[in-house]
C-alpha cells in the first residue's frame, strides 16, 4: 500500500527519471477506459463527471478511449480554471475529438439524466482525487447527490470523491457527504483508505517505473516547507555534541544543521575548542564543557542541554579513547529522545541499551564494525542493512557511492553524490543535515532526504570547483538542494 504523500512523492520522482506526468496520465485514463468496458458493453451510456485538476484530466483521457460507447464528459467549473496544463490539454483534445462535454458552473444546472429521463449506464466520478480536506463544496456536492441517487454503475478515479485515501472515512466528518462507488480503479498502488470501503478496487499499472520508489528523489522534498505561521524553534532546534580532538567536524555538522532548516543549533564541545567553534560562525551557540575531551563527567550536563533539543547529533570529532565511549554509552542509557549518531559514537550502539530514537550514519566500514554486513551489488548490500536495521531497532543510513537507507520496514538508495566526496568532513555535513530534517520528520525519511540533499549539494560543488570540492563548500549549497523543483 502507499499512502497519498507517498505517491505524490513517487510521482515526482518518476518525472524526474523521464516519465512524465503527461504520460502517466494517458495511462491512466486508459485504466478507467478498461474499467469502464469491464461493467459495460458497447453502447452503453457513460457519463464523466470531472474536476479541474488531474483526477478530471484522466477522465478526459478515458473518454477518448470510449469511442465504442455513449459518453459525454461534465466539467464542474470553468475550463480557464482547470488547474494543470496536461489536464487542460487533455480537456481542450475532447473538443478537437469531438466528444460530447459541456461545463457546470452552477449546481443547479447539474444533471445526469437526459430531457427524457434516462439515466446513464455507467457514471465516472473524477471530481477529486486524493489529497483533499474538508467536505464537498458546490457543485461538487450536489454532483455526489446526483451520483448517489443515480441507478448506475459508479466507477471512482484512484478514490470516491469525498473520501480520505488514506482512511478510508469521510474528509468532511461522518455525516458528510461522498461519492458511494461501486468500484474503484487506483494507481500504481492500493491506497491504505480503499479496504474499509465497499467497493471492489482496481489497482492499475501505470508504467511508474519501480525506481521512482526505490530511489530517493526531488518528490522526498515535498511537505518539508516551512509554515508561514511558524515562529522561532518551531522548525527545530538541535544539539551538536563533539570535538576535542578536531574542531572541524562538530562546527560542519552545526552549519550544515543551520542550512538545512533548523531554527536553533547549539554545540557542547570541550572548552579547550570552544572559541574555535564559536569563531566559525555567530550564529552558533557554543556550550563549553570542562576540559579537552567529551567524557563520563559530562553526561548529565549533556542530558541537561539535550532536554533542551529536537534532536541530539552525537559523535562528530568526538574521538576515540579517554572515556568517550564509556560518555556516549552513559548519555545513550539515559536519553530517550532523537540522535544522529556518527563517527566514533557509532562502536557503542550495538551495545548499549537505549530508548532514544537513533538515525545511525556509518560509512561500509563503519557499519562492519558495528557489526553489520555489505556487499558490492547494492541491492544484495540494502538488504543486508535493513536486516541489520532491524536487528539494532534504529534507522541506519550506510554511506557509499549509493547510499543505503534502512529501518525495520523499509529501504532507500541514494544516488546523488560523487567521488570528490569521499573528502573529510562531508560526513560531519551529512549527520548535522539529518539532525536538522530528524526534527520536522521521521527518522527513516530524515535519513533519506539528508542523503539525497547533501549528495545534490556536493553535485552542485563538484560542478562549481571540479576535484577541489572541500566539505566547507557543502552547508551553503544545501537551501538550493533542498528545492522540490
Amino acid at each position: 500500500m502507499i499512502t497519498t504523500d507517498r505517491m505524490a512523492a513517487v510521482d515526482a520522482n518518476a518525472a524526474a527519471l523521464g516519465v512524465p506526468r503527461k504520460q502517466l496520465m494517458e495511462s491512466s485514463g486508459n485504466a478507467v477506459a478498461r474499467e469502464v468496458r469491464a461493467v459495460a458493453d458497447p453502447g452503453a451510456t457513460v457519463a464523466l463527471v470531472c474536476g479541474r485538476g488531474n483526477n478530471g484530466g484522466d477522465a478526459f483521457v478515458a473518454a477518448r478511449f470510449l469511442e465504442e460507447y455513449d459518453a459525454a464528459v461534465s466539467l464542474l467549473g470553468r475550463p480557464e480554471t482547470i488547474r494543470t496544463d496536461i489536464a487542460r490539454e487533455n480537456w481542450n483534445a475532447l473538443a478537437s475529438a469531438e466528444i460530447p462535454s459541456e461545463t457546470v458552473t452552477d449546481s443547479r444546472e447539474f444533471a445526469l439524466s437526459a430531457p427524457d429521463g434516462d439515466g446513464p449506464d455507467v457514471v465516472v466520478d473524477a471530481m477529486l482525487g486524493s489529497g483533499i480536506s474538508g467536505g464537498l463544496r458546490e457543485p461538487e456536492r450536489t454532483a455526489a447527490e446526483a451520483i448517489n441517487a443515480s441507478e448506475a454503475t459508479v466507477i471512482a478515479v484512484d478514490v470516491p470523491s469525498g473520501i480520505d485515501a488514506d482512511t478510508g472515512d469521510p474528509t468532511g466528518g461522518p455525516a458528510s457527504t461522498a461519492v458511494d462507488a461501486d468500484r474503484v480503479v487506483t494507481f500504481h498502488d492500493e491506497k491504505p483508505g480503499l479496504a474499509a470501503l465497499d467497493a471492489d478496487v482496481t489497482v492499475a499499472d501505470i508504467g511508474i517505473p519501480a525506481a521512482a520508489e526505490r530511489f530517493t528523489g526531488p518528490g522526498d522534498l515535498f511537505g518539508l516547507d516551512r509554515d508561514p505561521d511558524s515562529h522561532k524553534g518551531d522548525n527545530g532546534e538541535v544539539l551538536v555534541v563533539g570535538g576535542g580532538p578536531y574542531t572541524g567536524a562538530p562546527t560542519l555538522s552545526a552549519l550544515a544543521a543551520l542550512r538545512a532548516g533548523a531554527d536553533l543549533v547549539r554545540v557542547a564541545c570541550p572548552e579547550s575548542v570552544a572559541g574555535a567553534v564559536q569563531g566559525f560562525s555567530p550564529n552558533l551557540i557554543v556550550r563549553a564543557l570542562p576540559g579537552d575531551r567529551v567524557g563520563p563527567a559530562h553526561a548529565d550536563r549533556v542530558a541537561s542541554l539535550a532536554a533542551d533539543n529536537d534532536v541530539v547529533v552525537l559523535g562528530p570529532g568526538l574521538g576515540g579513547g579517554d572515556g568517550t565511549e564509556e560518555f556516549v554509552r552513559e548519555f545513550l542509557t539515559g536519553y530517550e529522545g532523537r540522535a544522529v549518531v556518527d563517527a566514533d559514537a557509532l562502536r557503542v550502539v550495538p551495545d548499549v541499551d537505549t530508548d532514544a530514537d537513533l538515525i545511525c550514519t556509518p560509512h561500509q566500514g563503519e557499519l562492519v564494525g558495528m557489526g553489520g554486513e555489505t556487499a558490492g551489488d547494492p541491492d544484495e548490500r540494502a538488504e543486508l542493512v535493513r536486516e541489520f536495521a532491524a536487528d539494532l531497532g534504529h534507522a541506519l543510513l550506510v554511506k557509499g557511492a549509493v547510499d543505503v537507507v534502512a529501518d525495520a520496514d523499509d529501504v532507500r538508495l541514494n544516488r546523488t553524490g560523487n567521488p570528490g566526496m569521499t573528502v573529510g568532513g562531508t560526513g560531519d555535513v551529512l549527520a548535522g543535515t539529518v539532525g536538522a530534517l530528524a526534527a520536522v520528520t521521521d527518522s527513516f525519511r530524515a535519513a533519506a532526504v539528508g542523503a539525497y540533499v547533501v549528495g545534490r549539494a556536493g553535485d552542485a560543488a563538484a560542478a562549481a570547483n571540479g576535484a577541489g570540492l572541500v566539505a566547507t563548500d557543502l552547508p551553503d549549497r544545501l537551501p538550493e538542494a533542498m528545492r522540490n523543483e
